[in-house]
């Protein structure tokens, strides 16, 4: 017998749920907590499938049969009932879904398999760039010409390694909302095709080889601080890159082993670097551990001793100096590659000593090789070669000093 409103009024709870059956597999379900639950039964190519319209008095008898016959006619019609509710959901979800909200969820859902330097950019251009200017708009409003746009103008800024990062990130953020089926189109393809014109590659400028006792000796007459004297001579004598030199935790340093194990979270490439120490940057470590050797980090803020110094420090540091356009700290690396590719020492040494990775894509994958005896020797004897060349000029003090 088909429901009536009296019979569903004192239905009274039992023990486990029951079923008060309607027609055409329709059914109030009782549950032991009181509560009345409208739920419809149907099979699609045999199998059995359900669908929930509500809980009863705020869905009437009549709202559920009503419920019931629009099921059933889009049965009739070849249509999955539960699956087109779950479409018409999402098709809901979408209709209000802007770019800032699902460019936040690209960003929560990639950000820990990133370098640190990687996620503090990605977040520096979407709160700089991207969401000021597109954040409120509509998933699905957005056009490529508008994206075009937004990317001239950081080109226009003449930061177009910048613009390229934000072509990049634009293209991933709407590949993650075709995923996760909030898009259906990406507008970011193809928009490298009308970017701006590379500039003329411009490597970091560095001094020559006979040019360091001048610049060594300069770090002792200029008012820079300790720490920063510190940081420039260690990337003198390491050849690491100044963001992984800035944030260097002590935790990291084995100074009886002369090691230093940068962990593949803070490394460009996403693997661990082992830096081989001489004996002249154990030395400065040493006495760099006079004074900050109480904070985790080798070189604390000023501001906020948990945050590294400013990654504008060392260049600032080398202007007052008087290097302006001669030498950068990412420079240094560049030093010691020409100079010690000069002396014909084994290219995978060196390019391992810089962490980089290898042209030749399979190679790379499949060379597991540190070199770290070789590295040792070969790190040491560059040591040698800048304290001899101090040495003879007559520049001593390559030591941290306070």
């Amino acid at each position: 017998m088909p429901l009536t409103d009296s019979a569903i009024k004192t239905a009274k709870p039992k023990e486990k749920a029951y079923k008060l059956s309607d027609a055409h597999g329709l059914y109030l379900l009782v549950k032991p907590n009181g509560s009345k639950l409208w739920r419809l039964k149907f099979r699609v190519n045999g199998t059995e499938k359900g669908l929930a319209f509500g809980v009863y008095p705020t869905i009437s008898l009549a709202q559920a049969r009503q419920r019931r016959e629009e099921a059933r006619e889009q049965l009739a019609n070849g249509i999955d009932p539960s699956e087109q509710k779950k479409a018409d959901k999402l098709t809901q979800k979408v209709k209000g879904l802007t770019f800032e909200t699902l460019a936040w969820e690209w960003y929560s859902y990639n950000s820990p398999r990133w370098a640190e330097s990687t996620s503090y950019k990605a977040k520096l251009y979407l709160e700089n760039d991207l969401i000021p200017s597109i954040g409120s708009r509509p998933l699905k409003a957005i056009t490529r010409p508008e994206l075009v746009e937004l990317v001239r103008k950081v080109e226009a800024r003449g930061t177009l390694n910048a613009a390229g990062k934000i072509r990049q990130w634009l293209h991933q953020i709407f590949r993650f909302g075709l995923a996760s089926g909030v898009v259906d189109t990406n507008p970011a393809t193809d928009l490298n095709v009308v970017a701006a014109p590379a500039k003329a590659v411009r490597h970091h400028p560095h001094v020559t080889f006979s040019e360091l006792p001048e610049l060594l000796g300069k770090i002792d007459s200029t008012n820079i601080s300790t720490l920063t004297r510190c940081a420039i001579r260690l990337l003198v004598l390491t050849a690491v890159r100044p963001g992984e030199l800035r944030a260097a935790r002590w935790s990291e340093f084995d100074l009886n082993d002369d090691l230093w194990t940068i962990p593949a979270e803070r490394m460009k490439a996403r693997r661990a670097h082992l830096v081989p120490l001489p004996r002249q940057a154990v030395d400065i470590l040493r006495q760099l551990q006079e004074i900050t050797g109480d904070y985790p980090l080798l070189f604390p803020g000023q501001q906020n001793p948990e945050r590294p110094m400013s990654e504008n420090t060392i260049n600032k540091a080398l202007r007052l100096m008087g290097y302006k356009g001669r030498q950068t700290g990412h420079g240094f690396r560049h030093l010691l590659s020409t100079e010690l590719n000069g002396r014909n020492y084994n290219k995978d040494w060196i390019e391992r000593q810089l962490a980089h990775g290898d042209k030749d894509e399979i190679r790379d994958t499949y060379n597991h090789a540190i070199y770290l005896p070789q590295r040792e020797v070969m790190m040491q004897e560059w040591a040698d070669l800048i304290y001899a060349l101090c040495a003879g000029a007559n520049v001593v003090s390559i030591k941290c000093k306070a």
